[in-house]
């Protein structure tokens, strides 16, 4: 067995990573994709490797040289084929360079800027079938061929980007630029196909458009290998680096790269996320349908400004608009409001990073909280704001990420003890929504908003409306002349036409959400009760949609996120690194539904016994 690699490209898009190298020789943590690649290829006993350089050909083959000798390389020999005319040819004119090699012996076929789990290739070398090409189910970030395959793994037609359509992709599989060809096959069709349409087509073509070509013909039946979508990744730009990196990582590295992202997840589909706090519950099918059937209108249309959003908030939280603000996100309506915010400020802590982060004016003023369950009151509060002579008081309720909750009355009385200090009150409540029925309650009423003018309400949409990548949050005062203030400080267009039509469509669906915190607050109470039952664990009582828990055996939490996502590829909050945790022991674990809670169940089980 012998392999060819194709290592022409200039590799543009990757910009300074190419800058002076080739694009095989960029590093996915700490290691080439060259190296990677040559090193699985020497284990799995190739006998000879012929790399097709062009772009910074020297540069490479001297890296190469450098890197392995006969010692490292079990016996496999690499020649080299130089494709001088790398920046007016493309991957077609790469391979015919190297016609001639490939029916000398069965071949790997392998692109160099693709990054792979080794056993790959044993697998594929080890497979009894003798002409195969790598391919993996079809997922949003794939670009480039498609192929089709019929029940026996046969290719049936391959589709280039002219050809692709979305609304079939479920029977898409995207081609993993690895294959297997036998020497009959290259001598009896690949090569003079190749030879045939690059005189037919030109040099700037790809190879496979001669497999297209070939799977459309009876006789010569090309059967696919489908892995899975985390076994590989093409790497062209610095995103999709990054994503590499990240897949590719291995213990705290991989934990602690995700965990820079802030989002994204969708880039990483086989991954659960239980570290970010979404209603699984809504919006329900018929809403999306409703957004998905506009969405061309609303992609080329502006959205409109401030002032309609807020009639749109207004109606939906019944306050009059004067008093209500569309935030991008909560995230923006908090940095707004913190540039208003001077003097002291009280938070209990741990507290959501984002409010102490902002609040660059003012001098935090830390509330006491109960050393064992993070628990306070509102007398707590209350005593701290007087000791301090704070001017305003910061409350998430519940909290986060200690799920603690205080009832509407103890708010309220708080609010009207800071009114008497001439301190403000900013209330988040993002997570009320998930509070069982019966103590669910919001503050954006205009009853009292007027009663309690120093009061500031926070609400993200993201989270408990199940639609963060929407970006909507709300901020509310009865203070008109303040609202105006964040309106300001705000771009003109600072929510798009999507979240903008949802706004106006919510309430359509009020009784579906009202239904969704229901589902939510009852999977909660079944999801704790089923983690009491595991061992060495504490959980916390909450009326969020997230759990707050302490690991009293010997693993740490960083060490127990850790093998949650390499094992099984769950991600959970480590909160090792936040102010208020000590000894790195305590995790926070989001409410998704029954069967991904299950799921997460059966997989601490399994690590925590």
């Amino acid at each position: 067995m012998q392999a060819i690699i194709l290592a022409a490209g200039m590799g543009k898009r990757l910009g300074r990573y190419t800058k002076d190298a080739t694009k095989c020789m960029v590093s996915v943590n700490g290691k080439t994709l060259i190296e990677h690649t040559i090193e699985t290829l020497a284990a799995n006993n190739v006998s000879r490797l012929i790399v097709v350089t062009g772009y910074r050909s020297a540069v490479l083959t001297s890296f190469i040289s450098k890197k392995f000798t006969a010692s490292n390389l079990n016996g496999m020999k690499i020649e080299y084929i130089e494709n001088t005319a790398y920046n007016r040819t493309n991957n077609i004119y790469s391979l015919y360079l190297a016609r001639n090699e490939m029916i000398k012996d069965d071949t790997l076929l392998l692109e160099s800027d693709v990054i792979f789990k080794r056993e790959l290739i044993a697998n594929l070398i080890k497979n009894k079938e003798k002409n195969l090409a790598v391919v993996s189910p079809f997922e949003s970030w794939m670009d480039g061929t498609c192929t089709l395959l019929d029940k026996d793994g046969n290719i049936t037609g391959m589709l280039d980007k002219a050809h692709f359509k979305w609304s079939d992709v479920k029977d898409y599989y995207k081609t993993v630029n690895i294959y297997k060809f036998s020497a009959d096959f290259a001598k009896r069709y690949y090569v003079p196909f190749l030879e045939a349409y690059q005189k037919s087509f030109g040099k700037n073509e790809y190879y496979e458009q001669v497999l297209k070509v070939l799977s459309f013909l009876s006789g010569t039946a090309l059967k696919a290998m489908i892995i899975h979508g985390d076994d590989w990744y093409e790497i062209d730009d610095p995103a999709d680096l990054a994503i590499a990196e990240n897949r590719f990582a291995k213990g705290k590295e991989k934990l602690t790269l995700l965990q820079k992202r802030y989002g994204g997840y969708w880039r990483f589909p086989q991954i659960k996320d239980f570290c970010w706090l979404v209603n699984p519950y809504f919006p329900p099918e018929n809403m999306v349908h409703e957004l998905t059937a506009n969405f061309y209108t609303l992609l080329t249309q502006y959205p409109s400004g401030a002032a309609q959003h807020s009639l749109l908030a207004g109606k939906i939280f019944n306050v009059l608009p004067e008093h209500i603000a569309v935030g991008n996100g909560a995230a923006e309506l908090i940095a707004s409001c913190a540039t208003m915010i001077t003097g002291k400020v009280a938070i209990p802590y741990p507290t959501f990073n984002e409010y102490p982060e902002r609040l660059a004016r003012a001098e935090i003023v830390s509330v006491p909280v109960h050393a064992k369950n993070f628990s306070y009151t509102a007398n707590d509060i209350i005593k701290t704001a007087h000791k301090e002579n704070v001017r305003a008081v910061l409350l998430i309720n519940p909290d986060n990420p200690s799920g603690n909750f205080l009832a509407k009355k103890d708010v309220l009385q708080l609010c009207r003890t800071l009114k008497e200090q001439n301190a403000q009150l900013i209330f988040d409540e993002s997570f009320i929504d998930f509070a069982q029925k019966e103590k669910r309650y919001t503050l954006i009423d205009e009853a009292v908003l007027h009663d309690n003018p120093n009061l500031i309400v926070i609400k993200s949409i993201s989270k408990s409306y199940g639609v963060p990548g929407l970006r909507l949050g709300v901020i509310a005062s009865a203070d008109a002349a303040y609202i105006k203030k964040i309106q300001k400080c705000n771009a003109i267009w600072n929510i798009n036409s999507f979240a903008e039509y949802y706004l106006q469509i919510y309430d359509k669906y009020k009784k579906s959400y009202e239904v969704a915190c229901d589902q939510i607050a009852a999977e909660r109470a079944r999801f704790i009760m089923q983690l009491r039952k595991l061992p060495h664990v504490t959980v916390f009582p909450s009326e969020a949609n997230f759990v707050l828990c302490r690991l009293d055996g010997t693993i740490s939490a960083t060490k127990l996120a850790t093998a949650l996502l390499e094992k099984y590829n769950i991600f959970v909050k480590d909160l090792s690194g936040k102010q208020g945790f000590k000894n790195g022991n305590f995790i926070r674990l989001a409410i998704r539904d029954k069967a991904d809670n299950n799921m997460l169940l059966d997989a601490l089980q399994s690590i925590l016994k």
